[in-house]
């Protein structure tokens, strides 16, 4: 594993068009993923892929075919570095793909890596979420784009996910053992950022209240109080 993990590293960072996830990622997903791994996928493709077709028996990999020479999906199949056998490539568009695909009922790693826009990463985590079991692994790349930031603090601070780390534009999680989110529900005011913005709210106005209540009570001592001179 190491001498592939060497292998895949050695691929330079702009090996294809879309970019790629860092070495130092890579050495992460290598050393902490969970264990055992049995079902995995991932939004988007390149040298990530390469890793996990060796980590994974069974890996499902949602990527868009871009027909050209610098295309990650025509790269990754071709490399001599993918173990195919582990591999199994839905080609299209996740926001097409994604909700027609039957996916395994314990996934133990997904990544979210496809299409960057609002809302397409927060489409792809609706279809992933649900199946990624407690002690598993969600990885969020590029949360240096804005909307994904925001992403990347909503599961901070949700019951449902532990932030292990943060590893150069990279987030990992681990599925802690809270309750899912109904994905057919709502119960927002269950999740944790709802809740301490709620908390915050509230306290604002309270504070806001009271500076009122101070601000009437001075304005009327104020009237009343006689003048002098």
């Amino acid at each position: 594993m190491q001498s592939a993990l060497e292998d895949i590293q050695a691929l330079p960072q702009d090996w294809h068009g879309a970019g790629t996830v860092s070495n130092r990622v890579l050495d992460v997903i290598a050393q902490h993923h969970p264990e055992p791994l049995h079902h995995t996928a991932e939004t988007g493709t390149g040298r990530s892929t390469l890793l996990f077709s060796h980590l994974s028996p069974d890996h499902l990999v949602f990527a868009k075919d871009d027909q050209g020479d610098g295309d990650s999906l025509k790269l990754v199949r071709s490399s001599s570095l993918l173990r195919s056998s582990a591999a199994t490539f839905v080609v299209g568009p996740t926001q097409l793909t994604l909700p027609a695909c039957q996916l395994p009922q314990a996934l133990d790693l997904v990544l979210l890596d496809g299409p960057h826009a609002f809302p397409f990463p927060q489409l792809e985590y609706y279809y992933f979420y649900p199946r990624i079991r407690p002690g598993g692994l969600l990885i969020l790349d590029d949360i240096q784009i804005p909307h994904i930031a925001g992403m990347a603090k909503l599961l901070r601070d949700d019951d449902m996910w532990h932030l292990n780390a943060v590893v150069d534009d990279t987030a990992f999680y681990t599925r802690t053992l809270s309750p899912t989110l109904d994905p057919t529900g709502d119960g927002w005011w269950l999740q944790g950022f709802n809740r301490r913005s709620r908390a915050a709210a509230l306290r604002h106005r309270v504070r806001l209240g009271a500076t009122r209540r101070v601000s009437t009570c001075l304005k009327a001592v104020t009237r009343a109080s006689p003048r002098t001179g």
